[in-house]
């Protein structure tokens, strides 16, 4: 298998490193196919390709669109897209017009929990405002001293059921594909082993985002062990889906692999880069 990283982030969303230095770091690491994928955003894309482009590496474009399906929040990857589909580009910028005040009113929770001011915390992290997100919030909250790392302050202050979680309401899953695949993409599943949902709903939700157009599962990611890899290769074979591979990388020592970083797809998986390059 060819090294690719078809999921990662830089400072246009929730990342700690610009388009150009995330592009030379997965290089360094041997990547030779790679993708940014920030949140709900397209801008950091032309960096990336360029920065690339003068690496010798192969690129596709990517982002990952925030979903509500029922109470689940899901991430869709969508890869190898036009990045000036007009659709594509209005889509996003409704998904990011509420994050703003998401963020407004996660700051209110948590000074109702007695930790005030952590909005103009968070904002020192975010370079894109309209990207403040939970791990820039998590990144103050390690500041502070509220947790000993970001990992810890999801799993105290940001999950549902506690003091800094609000519910939002995303893209629908539809909508999501439809923009990915009308822009000539592939929408893929992100990292399924993240979503807290049983095997039964886990299949429903496959068999309906294959219904709506979605083409791949991220088999491979920087939260799954071996064991959800076996599982998800052997989901995407049953469900007829290509299987991606990506480390979600936001920043180095916060969890997830370095960029470049992945291991092989289990047996019989047919790899979504198959698009775009031979295996």
């Amino acid at each position: 298998m060819i090294p690719v990283d078809l999921h990662c982030h830089s400072t246009v969303s929730d990342g700690l490193l610009s388009p150009r230095e995330v592009v030379r770091l997965a290089h360094a690491r041997g990547c030779e196919l790679f993708s940014l994928t920030d949140h709900d955003d397209l801008r950091g894309l032309a960096d990336a390709a360029d920065e690339a482009h003068a690496l010798g590496m192969a690129f596709v474009t990517g982002v990952e669109i925030s979903v509500s399906w029922g109470k689940h929040v899901l991430h869709v990857v969508g890869l190898g897209f036009d990045p000036e589909n007009a659709a594509l580009k209005q889509g996003l910028e409704t998904v990011r017009a509420g994050r703003w005040e998401r963020a407004e009113r996660m700051a209110e929770s948590l000074a109702g929990a007695g930790i005030p001011d952590v909005l103009e915390g968070a904002r020192k992290y975010a370079e894109n405002p309209e990207m403040i997100s939970r791990a820039h919030f998590a990144r103050y909250l390690v500041e502070i001293g509220k947790a000993k790392d970001v990992r810890s302050v999801f799993y105290k202050y940001l999950k549902p059921g506690m003091p800094g979680f609000v519910e939002h309401e995303w893209a629908r899953l539809h909508e999501a594909v439809k923009w990915i695949t009308d822009a000539g993409g592939v929408a893929v599943l992100a990292h399924p082993g993240r979503y807290e949902m049983g095997p039964e709903t886990l299949r429903v939700l496959l068999i309906e985002f294959k219904r709506l157009g979605g083409a791949a599962l991220e088999v491979g990611s920087g939260c799954h062990g071996a064991a959800d890899v076996s599982r998800f290769g052997k989901l995407a074979k049953e469900y007829g889906y290509l299987a991606s591979c990506g480390t979600d990388y936001h920043a180095t020592n916060e969890g997830a692999r370095e960029p470049g970083l992945n291991g092989d797809l289990p047996f019989g998986c047919e790899p979504v880069w198959t698009r775009w390059l031979p295996n």
